[in-house]
């Protein structure tokens, strides 16, 4: 059996998400059309593919036990010149984040991994681009700012082309399913919580 790529984050709704993907775009960040503008929980992880049913088990338990929480972005920041990204901050909401991540990795979990570095909610405007591209990234979205209640998360999975593609949608609170983001016989449903 094969393996597949996985990532969970928070989606940053519309219009904002289209928004600054077309500003990453603009930037010159040629990944920018293959990501959807989200928050991480969990990067990118390999996974064996029978692992997927146990992933959205643990996921569905994760997002079961959530209440939705306000989440406020504001102004920019950079990684650089530890890591060479650009992004918007997180300015309200930063525990609630942390907390999520934390339960989505938890050691006990099939989504259990180390970080390479200490988990910091972000959007990414701008990764691996030109010097001076990463400055026009990040003076020109100082002034962003948006305003929303995360009300859950959700499983993308990698394609071969790079590009990443919902797989499910993951509401917050008791009593709800995961949501498929398409019909897909191959994979057993997830449990209701």
């Amino acid at each position: 059996m094969g393996t597949v790529t996985l990532g969970v984050s928070i989606a940053v709704p519309e219009p904002y998400g289209s928004y600054l993907q077309r500003q990453r775009e603009g930037f010159g960040d040629v990944a920018a059309h293959g990501i959807p503008t989200h928050i991480t929980l969990l990067p990118p992880t390999e996974v064996p593919e029978d692992a997927l049913p146990a992933v959205e088990r643990h996921l569905a338990e994760v997002a079961a036990g959530c209440r939705p929480f306000p989440l406020r972005l504001e102004g920019t920041d950079t990684f650089r010149p530890l890591s060479p990204v650009v992004f918007v901050k997180v300015v309200e909401g930063e525990a609630g984040c942390a907390d999520l991540q934390a339960r989505v990795r938890a050691a006990s979990g099939p989504c259990a991994r180390e970080l390479h570095f200490p988990y910091h909610p972000h959007v990414t405007v701008a990764h691996g681009i030109a010097e001076d591209a990463m400055d026009r990234a990040q003076a020109g979205l100082k002034d962003f700012s948006a305003t929303w209640t995360i009300g859950g998360f959700a499983l993308y999975e990698q394609g071969a082309d790079a590009v990443w593609r919902l797989e499910r949608e993951y509401p917050f609170g008791p009593r709800q399913a995961s949501v498929p983001r398409q019909a897909d016989l191959s994979r057993p449903p997830a449990p209701s919580c």
